[in-house]
């Protein structure tokens, strides 16, 4: 029985988990931010906190035990120089996990990211779209061209519209012309 067993298995072996965990860990520190399933991101988030805390203390102790867990020696650097400083005043909480609406195609498995809070995010380079080439391409901006197009069928809508309405006003006046006719064929 797993009685107050609290360590997430994760559906691995205890070498291939401690190998994840020491992967992820790894990545997290060097990118900030990774996207991977809500289960993982909560298996993580005590990994990393610990090494912060770790790295606040900058002994060669801390620096020894947190290299059993981060074997990139340039990852390493960064969470005593970077990371770790910057959390100096914060007394824990170092990460977050977002929850992401949807799931992976593969195993329909709930996805989520965790990052680091307050963490100094760099800018992504926005990517070229490619040219539109489809046929309101000649048009110029094809979004343009879609409105024009649908202001020239409402007005054309405009027009249509009124025409019922001079045909009816002339049956309302043949109308009245009919019914005066009776009325005068009465008085007489």
């Amino acid at each position: 029985m797993r009685h107050r067993q609290t360590t997430p298995k994760l559906g691995r072996t205890p070498a291939h988990r401690k190998a994840m965990m020491r992967n992820m860990v790894t990545d997290f520190f060097k990118h900030e931010k990774i996207r991977t399933t809500q289960a993982k991101a909560k298996a993580l988030r005590p990994y990393a906190e610990k090494l912060i805390t770790l790295g606040k203390k900058d002994t060669l102790t801390s620096r020894r035990g947190a290299a059993r867990l981060i074997r990139d020696k340039a990852v390493l650097k960064k969470l005593f120089d970077e990371i770790a400083p910057r959390y100096s005043e914060r007394p824990g909480g170092y990460t977050r996990i977002i929850k992401l609406g949807g799931t992976r195609a593969g195993d329909d498995a709930q996805m989520a990211i965790i990052e680091m809070v307050e963490a100094d995010m760099p800018e992504r380079k926005k990517r070229n779209k490619p040219k539109y080439t489809g046929p309101l391409a000649a048009a110029g901006d094809p979004v343009k061209a879609v409105e024009e197009v649908e202001t020239a069928a409402d007005e054309a809508g405009d027009v249509a519209e009124e025409a019922p309405d001079a045909d009816a006003s002339d049956e309302d006046a043949v109308a009245e012309d009919v019914t005066s006719e009776e009325d005068e064929d009465k008085t007489e």
